[in-house]
């Protein structure tokens, strides 16, 4: 059977509650259900599973672009209950918009070989982007499923679908 992984970016409180510090808009309550069934079949034996969690310290240097959001040890930067990690399942910390920058995340998708990953999850137009484009720097069959992204803004949510099919070569579907 073909590895797979599926990567799930920054589904937390603080992007996904109405109450969060940077709530993504209604849109990103809408892509649970299919985050959801995807994280079930993946669970099921398809393959390996990442969550991707935003965590800054109280005096990082994103807050002077974005308020403040995603603290580590804060319910806002906590993974959303509907989607809580189980214990065999990868959770990597990062402090920047793309998952690879400063975190082990190269090494364990080296370790573990997919010939696809899935990316799902918030924001479309920054971590979900970003994330991507430097997976397709590392030559990774890219799969972004529209049902499974959200932004706070439908222009640039549209803008990154488009960037990431056509410089990235994503399989946007």
């Amino acid at each position: 059977m073909e590895k797979k992984t599926l990567i799930i970016v920054d589904m937390l409180n603080d992007f996904v509650d109405e109450n969060g510090a940077l709530y993504c808009g209604p849109e990103s309550k809408k892509i649970i259900p299919f985050i959801t069934e995807r994280l079930a079949e993946y669970r099921k034996g398809r393959g390996q599973v990442i969550f991707l969690q935003d965590a800054h310290d109280k005096d990082d240097l994103e807050f002077q672009k974005f308020p403040e959001h995603a603290v580590v040890g804060t319910w806002g930067g906590q993974i959303i209950c509907e989607l809580a990690p189980q214990s065999n399942e990868i959770v990597i910390s990062k402090k920047r918009y793309s998952g690879f920058y400063r975190t082990n995340l190269s090494q364990v998708l080296r370790d573990f070989m997919p010939k696809q990953v899935e990316v799902t999850g918030v924001c479309t137009s920054i971590c979900v982007m970003d994330t991507v484009g430097d997976l397709a720097n590392r030559d990774y069959n890219v799969i972004v499923p529209r049902k499974g992204v959200a932004d706070f803004d439908s222009e640039f949510h549209l803008f990154a679908l488009k960037r990431m099919s056509r410089l990235y070569g994503a399989e946007v579907k």
